[in-house]
């Protein structure tokens, strides 16, 4: 599943750096959430970064959120990108 973005204005609407919530729909998995928090992880500072984890209705999916430190349009276009390439992940919000 390709997840592309282009062209976006996050540096037009905010100042860097500063907190920027991601909201990972994914699979209903035990694993998830490690998947996602490695690749926070990986591209931010360390931080004590602390996600909320809701099921869906029916326990089908888990939405994973979780607030980190950006430092520019390009960082958060790359976390959307590593975020979206997790195979449990089926959007990036």
């Amino acid at each position: 599943m390709a997840h592309e973005v282009k062209d976006t204005k996050f540096d037009e609407y905010l100042e860097f750096p500063c907190q920027f919530s991601f909201k990972v729909l994914g699979v209903a998995d035990d694993a998830l959430v490690d998947h996602v928090m490695a690749v926070v992880r990986q591209h931010t500072d360390a931080g004590d970064y602390s996600p909320a984890v809701k099921p869906s209705s029916k326990g089908t999916y888990h939405a994973v959120s979780v607030s980190v430190t950006v430092t520019s349009k390009q960082h958060i276009e790359l976390l959307y990108t590593e975020l979206g390439k997790i195979e449990l992940v089926r959007y990036v919000l």
